[in-house]
């Protein structure tokens, strides 16, 4: 109904549909994580939640560089025209996500999960849990997520304050942030927390820093276009329109 709207097609259209098909995979990864585990869902949650982050990561890295570069590109003789399109955001979304698809594809064939038995946690009870088969794969994989919002992070941070009634690297930024803040206060409860505990530290963590994706980067969106139909013009997004009140 909306897709033809300007503050749609503003914003990297469809990327942000990438985006949002990514985030829901987030959201549906989270059940692999849920009842009791098996064969299959050890050896493939992790797998699914490192490929469904980074490549949603990717995607929202792309629209900060689209941003970058689309303003840039404005200026006189500006050598950076060629490199506004689709094709630039399609190729740092394929390639961002192929370094994590080599990395939990190498840990799932050579140090797959696998269920184990613990009977530390507590004296007579046996947990069956998954055991992550290489804590350096699953710190790799952790790393490397990291090392990408980090880079959405400083280029949104950095391209914060380019002119635009609609910039969206302020958004971005303030997503980054709460998906920074929730992994860093991740890693002291996931490595303190014990049995059936763990999993419930990282599903919450999972949901929690997709939420904040979900909420920074689209509710300005679903903003204008419900609530202030007024302000979603051509002319107001390239600061030509003056007759508009801002709130």
């Amino acid at each position: 109904m909306f897709h033809d709207s300007p503050v749609v097609k503003a914003n990297n259209q469809n990327i942000s549909y990438l985006l949002l098909t990514g985030l829901v995979f987030c959201f549906l990864c989270t059940l692999m994580f849920i009842g009791t585990p098996n064969a299959v869902t050890c050896r493939l949650r992790q797998v699914l939640f490192g490929i469904a982050f980074v490549f949603s990561l990717s995607c929202v890295l792309a629209k900060t560089i689209v941003v970058v570069v689309a303003f840039n590109a404005t200026k006189p003789n500006s050598k950076l025209r060629s490199w506004v399109g689709p094709q630039v955001s399609y190729t740092i979304v394929l390639l961002c996500t192929f370094v994590q698809v080599v990395i939990c594809m190498t840990w799932a064939v050579y140090l797959s999960p696998f269920l184990e038995r613990n009977y530390k946690v507590r004296s007579g009870l046996i947990i069956i849990e998954c055991n992550e088969g290489s804590i350096v794969a699953f710190w790799s994989m952790m790393g490397y997520m990291g090392l990408l919002a980090c880079v959405c992070f400083i280029v949104a941070f950095l391209s914060r304050n380019l002119p635009s009634s609609f910039n969206e690297a302020k958004f971005i930024t303030f997503s980054m942030l709460a998906f920074v803040s929730v992994w860093l206060a991740f890693i002291p409860a996931y490595l303190t927390a014990k049995g059936k505990y763990v999993v419930a530290v990282e599903v919450f963590g999972i949901i929690v820093s997709s939420s904040g994706l979900l909420g920074c980067i689209f509710f300005p969106k679903c903003y204008i276009i419900l609530l202030r139909p007024d302000i979603n013009t051509k002319e107001y997004l390239l600061g030509k329109d003056h007759s508009v009140t801002r709130k």
